[in-house]
């Protein structure tokens, strides 16, 4: 049975043990640059142009673009710098992602003519090692000792706002009072977690946590079928974990449309993933061979006993301690109160991320941080203009296999606000590459309004959808429109082409009358001569 990590491992400030779990080398570089032991806060000289308050994405995004245009910052961080993509996110779970396909790829080798021999070594503490020292390695990127390179004043401590232009760092070494013109609160999100009963009594891992662990769990119980749930249940099944998915909606990932999260739910099946969707009446009791689950899905009760649970089912946003409403700032369940300046109630305090944001990505947060320094140190008399969050294309991606991405609408979204629009789909198995590569589930889909040929929204399941989105979304933010998607030459052969197959389904469907009327009478006066 696996040792139940604490319950904030991962978030460790210099007061309690410095270091992150498990304590090996890897870690230790990496608490050394993101957490430094020795770390002296400087002193401040001045009034801050702005000062920043959490080093995650938006909150690192935010000073260095500031200090790059010559303002005086301040980053105040009291755990972690990177922030939960670094540290417990995007990161670390990409890399046990890869582990886990490279897991999966060796068992079905024999479809390609390789033959692996029984007693094959599979080491998952070997795995979840390579993922410490690939975290380590671009832990730099994020570290105090870089930020204070590129002209930034980092402060590793406790921030909150004690007065309207002044926020007061808590340190070891004493405290430090920041007088500002302009504030900006990165401070994230943290995971949530269901009030179900006998969960907190049982202990539970989630993001933060579950990237400590150095031996498999044999048996786990996933609750949330959202894309950090789907993710890794597909990957502790591949690594051999037998996983128990627990939904209350119908399917996996209730967001996508059901023919996507469809295609994703199969293969995580045959990966061996046992679905509870439609699950109510969950209950959770310790006993004595591990962590019994109750759960009635589809009206069938299921009794299964797991040795750990893993709950990814939503974020919560991290406003309190931070002095908020001493500044007058306006938050609520879902985080602070922002306009599309993203100003807060405080004209002068702005926020980025996932305090404010319904989009808890790392690229929307960096998208975020570069409206807040456009809006808060430009002067606008000048004639530079405010940036708007709801200009933003949002483009985003589930890392199952296959991924699942998408940008825009979704065609219920459209019919909501009344938008006529044309839907068309083209499959992976009409594309040669796919077919070639054996990664044929899956299909291309766009949204184009009715009358024009202009994309509203995308959705892509592919193996490499993440990657593939992105040319939807630069057509989309540029205005660009599916008559230029079907005149790009694409190469051949890659799975990409389904992005100018699914368009050129649009461009067949839009042939005037009169124009195939003129060509039927060129092909047939062609043939007579």
């Amino acid at each position: 049975m696996v040792t139940q990590p604490s319950e904030r491992v991962i978030a460790m400030s210099q007061h309690e043990e410095g270091f992150v779990l498990p304590n090996d080398e890897h870690n230790r570089i990496l608490a050394e640059n993101v957490h430094p032991s020795n770390w002296v806060n400087p002193e401040p000289a001045g009034r801050y142009n702005i000062v920043v308050l959490g080093a995650g994405t938006a909150g690192l995004i935010t000073a260095v673009i500031a200090a790059s245009l010559g303002a005086k910052v301040a980053l105040i961080e009291k755990h972690l710098m990177g922030g939960d993509c670094l540290n417990v996110g995007c990161v670390p779970s990409k890399g046990i992602i890869r582990a886990a396909r490279a897991w999966a790829d060796l068992r079905n080798a024999e479809e390609f003519g390789l033959h692996i021999p029984p007693g094959v070594k599979y080491d998952f503490g070997a795995s979840m090692a390579r993922m410490r020292k690939l975290r380590a390695r671009i832990s730099h990127n994020d570290s105090a000792h870089r930020y204070t390179k590129l002209g930034v004043d980092v402060y590793i401590g406790s921030g909150r706002f004690i007065a309207p232009d002044r926020i007061q760092v808590e340190g070891p070494a004493g405290n430090r009072t920041l007088p500002f013109a302009k504030a900006a609160v990165c401070t994230g999100a943290r995971a949530s977690a269901p009030p179900t009963p006998g969960l907190k009594e049982a202990g539970y891992l989630t993001n933060e946590t579950v990237f400590s662990l150095t031996e498999l769990p044999p048996r786990i119980g996933v609750i949330g079928a959202g894309p950090i749930g789907c993710e890794l249940a597909q990957s502790f099944a591949r690594f051999g974990s037998q996983v128990y998915l627990i939904e209350t909606a119908h399917g996996i990932l209730p967001k996508e449309d059901r023919d996507a999260a469809e295609i994703v739910e199969q293969r995580m099946v045959r990966d061996g993933v046992k679905l509870f969707c439609c699950g109510k009446d969950l209950t959770v009791e310790i006993i004595a061979g591990g962590k019994r689950l109750t759960v009635d899905s589809h009206g069938q009760k299921y009794d299964v006993t797991v040795d750990e649970i893993l709950v990814g089912v939503g974020r919560t946003p991290n406003v309190e301690g931070i002095g908020l409403e001493t500044v007058g700032v306006e938050y609520d369940k879902n985080g602070i109160k922002v306009n599309e300046r993203l100003q807060t109630t405080n004209s002068r305090i702005f926020a980025a991320g996932d305090v404010c944001s319904r989009y808890k990505f790392t690229h929307a947060a960096d998208a975020m941080a570069q409206i807040v320094i456009q809006n808060a140190l430009f002067p606008h008399p000048l004639g530079l203009g405010y940036a708007s969050v709801e200009s933003l294309i949002m483009p985003w991606c589930t890392f199952t296999e296959p991924e699942v991405a998408h940008v825009g609408m979704y065609e219920k979204d459209a019919k909501e606000k009344g938008i006529e629009v044309e839907t068309f789909t083209h499959k992976l198995d009409e594309v040669d590459r796919a077919i070639l590569d054996g990664e044929e589930e899956g299909f291309a889909r766009i949204h184009v309004q009715k009358g024009t040929a202009k994309i509203l929204g995308a959705t892509i399941v592919a193996a490499h959808a993440g990657e593939m989105i992105g040319e939807f979304s630069v057509a989309m933010k540029g205005g660009a429109d599916a008559k230029t998607i079907a005149g790009t030459i694409h190469p051949y052969p890659t799975q990409a082409e389904v992005n100018k197959k699914v368009v050129n389904l649009w461009r067949k469907e839009h042939f005037t009358p009169s124009t195939k009327a003129w060509l039927a009478k060129l092909f047939a006066w062609t043939r007579r001569g």
